[in-house]
């Protein structure tokens, strides 16, 4: 493994990073909502969760799922049902003022990223593609705990900046204005999300 490995590696977590799904929803909500260190917390959560499948794909648990298909399965069906439980959730609140919400402890955002990339296999399935196309077999041990750090790093960076993108005065004022439709339009992508996660094989 060399540099040139890792460079193609961050590449195609960055592409995935901004691509619309669940982890984006909840970060840009939630930056928005409840302002920068609350996305940053969130972030956190996200990453871990999604380094931590890195090196589980590493470990071979791909191989695992594929041998034990209910495993797979019920994770999904956790994870599907999670992301509903925060669609009906985001609904409700869509005519709530921000101010009437309660603030969130800094573990229960950290625990909210943990869950919505936890919820998802394919995070680690995809992860476990990437790997085999992108990095030799012989990685060993030190080799797979570099790539999750790496991943982890990424992904901090990335939601920690985008955090700050968007807790900022013009990028609140404008969601304020359109709290209820814009909550409804998450509430209802997540909610999509959520079923196809569960419907799909």
């Amino acid at each position: 493994m060399d540099a040139g490995h890792l460079i193609a590696f961050n590449l195609t977590l960055i592409a995935a990073l901004i691509s619309p799904g669940p982890a984006m929803l909840v970060a840009l909500r939630t930056s928005l909502t409840e302002g920068r260190r609350a996305g940053a917390l969130v972030g956190m959560g996200l990453g871990m969760a999604a380094a931590l499948w890195t090196l589980l794909a590493l470990l071979g648990l791909s191989v695992a799922f594929t041998l034990f298909p209910w495993a797979y399965l019920a994770l999904k069906v956790l994870g599907a049902g999670y992301l509903l439980y925060l669609a009906v959730t985001i609904w409700r609140e869509a005519r709530t003022p921000l101010s009437a919400a309660p603030p969130r402890r800094t573990g229960g955002h950290v625990l909210r990223g943990l869950l919505v990339n936890l919820g998802n296999p394919k995070s680690m399935l995809f992860a476990a593609s990437v790997l085999v196309v992108i990095f030799p077999r012989d990685l060993g041990m030190g080799g797979a705990l570099l790539i999750t750090l790496n991943h982890l790093a990424v992904e901090w960076l990335a939601y920690g900046a985008f955090a700050a993108m968007l807790s900022t005065r013009p990028a609140r004022d404008g969601y304020l204005s359109l709290k209820p439709l814009l909550d409804r339009i998450a509430a209802t992508v997540l909610a999509a999300l959520g079923l196809r996660l569960l419907l799909q094989r």
